[in-house]
């Protein structure tokens, strides 16, 4: 096993993956219900039940692209070959979820669950390989928090370039190629909100997943796998069946997972409805002079460079408290926080302070979470001699996408529940009412059950470092 210390352009390397990867998990999570609903021209609780389906069982899949990934031998390593062979899927599949096809209202939905679904499938296949490179880049638990924190720092960077883009590109697209959508859009409604031009989306997300293919491409080129298993003959010859059992009686694992779903609620559920609070709540025209950006992508683009902010301050901060206690007392700062937005005025400054603070505390905890998940592996390998990365980390993964589900799918739910009609200029006021809460008061129960869950999470600093220890004599043993 090569233990040196990673280089800085190797940190970047790696943090360009996730970069590529929240690029489009940014559109997905934070524009798909308004895509489906206003563009698409799907029902707002069909849209949310698709969601919910199309990811709750790719969720299970990313298990199984764990498994694969564990098993896969290559010239490059496990789990980088995957950045290769996938680039340019991801970025092809994505535009054609962001197609309209000119069908009717049954063959659009079927077109929405087969092309989402696959979308979902071919993220799974990159993305699960892609964390699980966390866990054989280094050997070194303090190494290993610092490249997830430029991982988390380069995904908000990716939102950030996400949200910078992708409203011109679509309002361009309609404008250049799509001139009547555009203007019905801008004379029939407030103009608050992106374009709902089905040619700007497609041409727009095409454009974007462009980048995306390079940013993978360049990940693989500048990463290097270096961590081998203790037992590695031992390895090669454990079951599915074995890996599965292992991780079920992993009571850390249990913990985390449970934990990082009720976080990523706590993200989902505020991010899907933003551009209907935007546009049906706070009723400001505007577009910023020279890019073209609402009020919705600037709140986007605050809270992705507060996100970065909490990024950059986790490892020192929980260097100083740990990375549970530090997880903990984001959260609950982040629920007391959301309460308070459900009561401060209407106007743009007080909403975007509090999105300043509440983004702050989501960036620290994200970092922890694939850190935490990396320490699992070791506790992991420790207890049972088999070093799982692939499989531990398609859990986080899983765990990530139930969060999104859950959360895209209470969204569409919600919408449906508080009356949302896409037809018409002025929602009503318990319709408005729900976008408020949705941004509020829901996410705030989510961020409390996330601290109640990281109470019970066993692995302290101190035993991270008694089993990180353990398995380094083991390795130099053998």
């Amino acid at each position: 096993m090569n233990s040196e210390r990673i280089k800085l352009k190797e940190k970047i390397g790696y943090g360009l993956g996730d970069a590529a990867s929240n690029m489009f998990w940014k559109i997905f999570s934070m524009y798909s219900l308004f895509f489906y609903t206003d563009v698409f021209g799907i029902p707002a609780a069909a849209a949310g039940t698709m969601f919910l389906i199309a990811r709750l069982w790719d969720s299970f899949f990313d298990l199984g692209v764990g498994i694969v990934a564990d098993r896969t031998r290559t010239r490059w390593g496990k789990y980088r070959p995957y950045l290769l062979w996938f680039a340019i899927p991801f970025s092809v599949m994505g535009a054609i979820t962001f197609f309209v096809p000119d069908f009717g209202q049954t063959g659009k939905l079927v077109y929405a669950y087969v092309s989402y679904s696959l979308m979902m499938i071919i993220y799974s296949i990159i993305n699960v390989p892609y964390a699980s490179l966390l866990g054989v880049m280094s050997p070194n638990p303090k190494e290993r928090n610092v490249l997830s924190s430029f991982r988390m720092c380069f995904a908000f960077i990716g939102s950030f370039i996400t949200f910078m883009l992708l409203q011109p590109l679509v309002d361009f697209f309609a404008r250049t190629l799509d001139s009547g959508a555009f203007v019905q859009n801008t004379t029939t409604a407030v103009e608050t909100a992106i374009s709902n031009s089905s040619v700007g989306w497609f041409w727009a997300v095409a454009s974007i997943g462009c980048i995306c293919a390079v940013l993978f491409f360049l990940c693989f080129y500048l990463t290097r796998e270096r961590v081998e298993a203790v037992n590695k003959e031992e390895n090669e010859n454990v079951s599915v069946k074995q890996d599965l059992k292992q991780l079920f009686h992993n009571a850390p694992w249990w913990i985390l997972v449970a934990t990082g779903l009720a976080s990523l609620l706590f993200n989902a559920v505020r991010d899907s409805v933003a551009i209907f609070y935007f546009r049906d709540y706070v009723q400001i025209s505007y577009r910023m002079a020279g890019t073209g950006w609402d009020l919705t992508t600037i709140y986007f683009l605050v809270g992705q460079a507060a996100n970065i902010a909490g990024v950059v301050l986790a490892p020192f901060i929980s260097a100083k408290y740990g990375k549970r206690n530090t997880y903990m007392i984001a959260m609950l700062i982040a629920a007391v926080l959301s309460v308070v937005f459900f009561f401060i005025p209407n106007t743009i400054v007080w909403i975007l302070i509090f999105q300043i603070l509440i983004s702050i505390c989501a960036g620290y905890v994200l970092p922890l979470l694939w850190s935490m998940f990396s320490d699992i592996v070791d506790y992991q390998e420790l207890k049972t001699g088999r070093r799982a990365s692939g499989l531990i980390f398609s859990s986080s993964s899983m765990s990530q996408k139930l969060g999104w589900a859950f959360g895209a799918g209470l969204g569409g739910w919600i919408l449906a529940i508080f009356h949302y009609n896409p037809d018409i200029m002025q929602q009503l006021p318990e319709t408005i009412l729900g976008e408020r809460l949705m941004l509020s008061i829901f996410p705030a129960i989510c961020a409390l059950l996330a601290v109640v869950g990281i109470i019970f999470y066993p692995l302290t600093e101190k035993r991270v470092k008694q089993i990180s220890d353990e398995l380094e004599k083991s390795r130099n043993k053998s």
